[in-house]
């Protein structure tokens, strides 16, 4: 009787537990990824969703996935004014865009005028899109002149544009590059430089992009120079080492860096400029996933 009773509850206890493993398990809210509990993170449109035409689709699909933030490059050949437009509809944010490029160089004196005037533009801009940042460059290497005099132009440039940035109450984040991987030859690269920089320019509409990407390369540390840091960056980037996709995916602990800077109190944006390895669901699911602690 007893062995009876014992097969009877097994069978009992299986038929419950496949009734289980059968039933509908609850459906994934795809539409919150992007709305994760401590980070304010801006997906960035030129490196996500790179096939989809017109700029606007991926604003659109970067809202599908939760994201209420966004980040681009130049903003010449775009349609500024249907990006505004959607943006203010959809309730996303532009948290920053590049005014100036690799290419004329803020490192000679010659294209000052030119970025002065650019920046004038790049302003207007700006308040179309109601951003309050935007990413600068400091150029590529020049023949025989030498890295220290090159970042001294730089600070001339910076120097002659912190007005308009103020005037427009516009911040400019400049960004130092990686020349291991990414950016042989420009004349830029790592915290120090890019901070004594800021420091000699000495105005509170110039601070500094941290693309922690670039940085994990050229210095490592991420941690220690967040701390050291964070009074002269206005905003951080993020993709993993090595491949430059989405975190996860290399070798930097990002749950343990966005802690970091969480406790030191920034609540600033930090841009996605990462390329998805797989699809841009997958991506931000993982970008989800280093929000957790």
């Amino acid at each position: 009787m007893s062995h009876r009773r014992d097969f009877l509850t097994t069978t009992a206890v299986l038929a419950a537990g496949a009734a289980t493993a059968g039933a509908a398990q609850p459906q994934e809210d795809t539409t919150r990824l992007g709305r994760t509990a401590h980070t304010r993170f801006a997906v960035n449109l030129e490196m996500w969703w790179r096939n989809l035409m017109p700029f606007t689709r991926r604003i659109e699909e970067a809202v599908r996935l939760g994201f209420q933030s966004i980040e681009f490059w130049p903003y010449e050949g775009k349609d500024i004014g249907a990006i505004a437009d959607l943006c203010q509809k959809l309730k996303v944010e532009v948290a920053q865009f590049s005014a100036w490029g690799f290419t004329p160089g803020l490192n000679d004196p010659r294209n000052h005028n030119r970025f002065v005037e650019k920046l004038e533009e790049a302003c207007k801009v700006a308040q179309q899109l109601r951003c309050r940042m935007m990413c600068v460059v400091g150029g590529n290497d020049i023949a025989g002149i030498s890295q220290q005099r090159m970042h001294e132009n730089i600070i001339v440039a910076l120097r002659r544009g912190a007005p308009i940035a103020e005037k427009h109450n516009i911040t400019l984040i400049l960004e130092p590059m990686n020349i291991r991987v990414d950016h042989k030859g420009h004349c830029l690269y790592g915290s120090d430089p890019t901070i004594r920089i800021i420091r000699a320019v000495n105005s509170r509409h110039i601070k500094m992009l941290a693309d922690l990407y670039h940085l994990q390369i050229t210095e490592g540390d991420l941690c220690g120079h967040i701390r050291d840091n964070l009074s002269h960056v206005a905003y951080y980037q993020i993709a993993d080492h090595p491949g430059r996709h989405e975190p996860g995916t290399g070798e930097i602990h990002y749950t343990r860096v966005l802690k970091q800077l969480h406790d030191l109190g920034y609540r600033g944006h930090v841009g996605l400029e990462c390329r998805p390895r797989g699809t841009e669901l997958e991506a931000a699911r993982a970008v989800n996933r280093i929000d957790q602690w």
